[in-house]
């Protein structure tokens, strides 16, 4: 079976690790990351890196551990999936830049496929996802090919064997109405009480299409290692 790694970054892994390991039909072997652990080595057919509410350039021993394991397993030719802090992190690593957003992106909204990537397969040019991030890629990795955008900026980005997506294509209901309640701290209470009644069955559904992500991720790291399997 496939043997992924997950490094979970959130501070609270719990809906995080549901999240993903409903997503993802693999042996998930899971690291928190917060907590400073990481794997010993790159034996994995591939590496998932999820959301936080970290940034990743504030000065944390444990930021810059993960950025040097990821960074490492890249250069393996490990087949990497960053989502949301994931997606940062992996552009922050490979040389793009990340920069804090003049306004907080949160909700249910559309993203555009801005050109063909086989982790969008299946999926709408045109497609609803649920997004929160107050940070976002200024500058895609040298190299790097942009695959979806919207008005908020890049959403989506491949370099090589490294995939990143800024939206949750794992969220459900319960945690996209968890996480919009814990900003409270940075958003007004009106504009938390519009994002909390757009979380409906209607646009759940329309998002559950981009979990399809998951499915084209997987296939490409099982293809990755035959490759390899028939190299050796």
């Amino acid at each position: 079976m496939t043997r992924v790694a997950l490094l979970n970054a959130a501070h609270e892994p719990q809906a995080t690790s549901r999240n993903f390991r409903r997503e993802l039909d693999a042996d998930v072997v899971e690291f928190h990351c917060p907590e400073g652990e990481l794997p010993e080595g790159f034996r994995f057919d591939g590496v998932v890196v999820t959301g936080s509410r970290a940034s990743v350039y504030w000065d944390r021993e444990w930021i810059g551990q993960l950025k040097t394991w990821v960074r490492g397993a890249v250069e393996a030719g490990l087949p990497a999936l960053g989502v949301c802090y994931g997606h940062q992190l992996l552009a922050d690593v490979l040389g793009g830049r990340v920069e804090p957003m003049d306004e907080y992106e949160i909700g249910y909204r559309t993203v555009e496929q801005d050109g063909e990537t086989r982790l969008l397969d299946g999926i709408d040019d045109e497609f609803t996802v649920f997004t929160t991030h107050s940070d976002r890629v200024v500058d895609a990795p040298p190299g790097a090919t942009v695959f979806a955008r919207n008005d908020y900026g890049i959403h989506g980005f491949r370099k090589n064997r490294a995939f990143a997506v800024q939206f949750h294509p794992e969220y459900d209901m319960e945690t996209a109405a968890e996480v919009t309640r814990g900003k409270d701290d940075q958003l007004p209470d009106e504009r938390i009480e519009r994002v909390l009644d757009g979380i409906t069955v209607e646009n759940y559904e329309a998002a559950c299409e981009a979990r399809t992500l998951f499915d084209n991720f997987l296939e490409f790291v099982r293809a990755v290692r035959a490759e390899r399997t028939a190299a050796d």
